[in-house]
C-alpha cells in the first residue's frame, strides 16, 4: 500500500480538497493524509463543493506538516501554485500540481464566485488524481 501526502501551506482547501477526492478514488490501493506549514482550518466552501460529488469532508480538520513522519510517506503532492509550498524532507517521490488557491480574502467576490474558484480546484486535482489512479493500477 501506498503512503500519500498532499501539502499546501494552510491545509485548509487544495490539500483536504485532494485527500478527500484521493479516499474516494484510491480505496484501499493507498493511505491518504495531508498537511500544511503553516495549518488553519478546513474551508467551508471546499466542505460544500466536496458534498456536491458526494464526498464528506467535514470531519477533516488541518494538521501540521511537523506532525508527519517524513519516513512513512511515499509520495508527497504539493498542490501550491502562487505561494512558497512547504517542503518533505525524506521523501522518495515528489509531485508537483500548481492548483491556484480558491480561497480568497476579496470582498468583490460573491459566495457563487467563491464556490467556482473552489469547484474549479477540485475539479482540476480530480484530473490529476485519475491519472494517478491509473498509473497505480498499472504497477
Amino acid at each position: 500500500m501506498m503512503n500519500i501526502l498532499f501539502l499546501c501551506v494552510a491545509n485548509s482547501a487544495r490539500s483536504q480538497m485532494a485527500e478527500g477526492l484521493a479516499r474516494h478514488l484510491l480505496g484501499k490501493q493507498a493511505t491518504v493524509l495531508s498537511a500544511g506549514s503553516q495549518p488553519s482550518r478546513v474551508n467551508p466552501y471546499a466542505i460544500t463543493v466536496m458534498a456536491e460529488l458526494g464526498i464528506d469532508i467535514s470531519q477533516h480538520f488541518s494538521k501540521s506538516v511537523d506532525t508527519i513522519d517524513p519516513a512513512s510517506i511515499d509520495i508527497v503532492i504539493t498542490l501550491c501554485a502562487e505561494e512558497v509550498c512547504p517542503l518533505m524532507p525524506g521523501t522518495t517521490k515528489r509531485l508537483h500540481w500548481p492548483i491556484a488557491d480558491p480561497a480568497s480574502s476579496d470582498p468583490s467576490l460573491t459566495p457563487d464566485e467563491l464556490k467556482t474558484r473552489f469547484r474549479t480546484a477540485r475539479d482540476q486535482i480530480l484530473k490529476r488524481l485519475e491519472v494517478l489512479r491509473d498509473l497505480l493500477d498499472q504497477s
